[in-house]
């Protein structure tokens, strides 16, 4: 077949969709025997499941089921629904938002190619923008969102090794040239794969850098505040007219229903609503026609803080104490546990492809991520990037610690 550039850009080899398609198949699969680490698949938390169940039968049995499944939204997303997220988020925050500011889409996938592709690119004089990822390793969705190639530009971190044998990711500031090939800066808070909450300091200069620069910083706050909270250090949330903001109703255990929230000044607002009509007519409205109830009556915060959230930063205290036991006597460290729901290895000086590795751990029925994929945007081959793997620990603690144990037997025989 005889393809476009978009068509050979889109149909061709891409790390998220091969992730995906493992994934996809290892938990349809058949076989018990499969651990399945890998993907970011929020755990399904019984609580809050119920929650949402209980509010989906009151819905079905309301006269808005019809209205949910049977009218169109508008390309904007529901009304009823922005305008809960609007007085909800001025309830607590100092914002002063107004409808204008607030789009839905199909889920965070598509609120970042909308943005990526309005914002950078191949541009009407001829020149080409980048997005800036200013601390490496991102988010693999992120890689092939771009409709131009080579349309994003990352920064190697900062790395400072920390107590029992943790470590973190901080942004070399010194390392960050802006120019005018920069259309935007963009990270995630926590980031993803890592768990890192870049610090409100380093927040408040990244957004000092993009105002100087007369540039968009989007925040990616899929895992943050307010909603579903994933957040286990100290953070503020922060948003201003130079600020897009992207949350998501995925984490709070809700993927199915691919539900993105973007808020951001006017004009931005007023494009991704002319993309979304173009591209889907308008976002699905189960998502929002769900929580609507919820977010008008205070009660989407409370269930984040009380139930929500305290099952993440358990699990994270698990994984912690399963990664002391088990790597206690290798070079193996860890991404301190700040946010989100992954654990982040570094296989430092011992000699273990993170891509080897996982075809490796695949044939033995273990499914984690290759650190590699993460890293896009950096030009020059760094030895790091294929030293870390990434694993989503709100699993089971057995079925964690048979992971970690077959991932520990696994490179000793590697290396």
């Amino acid at each position: 077949m005889n393809y476009s550039k978009f068509g050979k850009k889109f149909t061709k080899s891409n790390a998220i969709s091969q992730l995906m398609d493992d994934l996809g198949k290892a938990n349809h699969s058949n076989n018990s025997n499969i651990i399945m680490l890998g993907g970011g698949n929020p755990a399904l938390i019984p609580e809050a499941s119920e929650c949402f169940i209980a509010e989906l039968s009151e819905l079905i049995n309301s006269s808005k089921a019809t209205q949910m499944i049977g009218l169109y939204d508008a390309p904007q997303g529901n009304e009823a629904f922005i305008n809960a997220l609007v007085d909800m988020f001025n309830k607590h925050y100092p914002w002063e938002l107004r409808a204008s500011n607030i789009a839905l889409t199909n889920g965070s996938q598509s609120s970042f190619f909308s943005l990526f592709n309005l914002l950078a690119g191949e541009m009407p004089d001829g020149s080409q923008k980048k997005i800036l990822f200013p601390l490496a390793p991102e988010y693999v969705g992120y890689a092939d969102q771009g409709l131009s190639d080579k349309m994003f530009s990352s920064v190697k971190p900062e790395i400072t090794l920390l107590d029992n044998k943790q470590f973190k990711y901080q942004i070399d500031f010194d390392a960050l040239h802006i120019d005018k090939s920069i259309a935007a800066i963009c990270v995630s808070r926590p980031t993803n794969p890592t768990g890192n909450v870049i610090t409100d300091q380093e927040l408040a200069k990244l957004d000092q850098l993009a105002q100087q620069h007369q540039i968009p910083l989007i925040i990616d706050n899929a895992y943050g505040l307010p909603f579903p909270a994933a957040v286990y250090t100290d953070a503020e949330l922060s948003w201003n007219q130079n600020t897009i903001l992207c949350l998501s109703l995925s984490k709070l255990g809700l993927p199915g229903l691919r539900t993105g929230i973007v808020i951001a000044n006017d004009n931005i607002i007023h494009a991704l609503r002319q993309i979304s009509g173009i591209m889907t007519l308008a976002p699905n409205g189960v998502g929002s026609t769900l929580l609507t109830r919820m977010v008008k009556n205070d009660e989407l915060l409370p269930l984040c803080h009380t139930i929500i959230k305290p099952y993440y930063q358990q699990k994270a205290m698990v994984a912690i104490e399963l990664f002391k036991q088990i790597f206690a006597d290798l070079p193996v460290y860890l991404h301190k546990l700040e946010g989100a729901f992954f654990m982040w290895l570094w296989f430092k000086d011992m000699g273990v492809n993170s891509d080897t590795l996982y075809q490796q751990l695949k044939q033995q029925d273990v499914y984690i991520i290759s650190g590699s994929n993460f890293f896009m945007g950096i030009d020059d081959a760094w030895e790091h990037q294929y030293q870390c793997i990434r694993i989503n620990y709100a699993k089971d603690k057995e079925e964690l610690k048979k992971g970690l144990e077959i991932i520990r037997n696994t490179i000793c025989k590697s290396s």
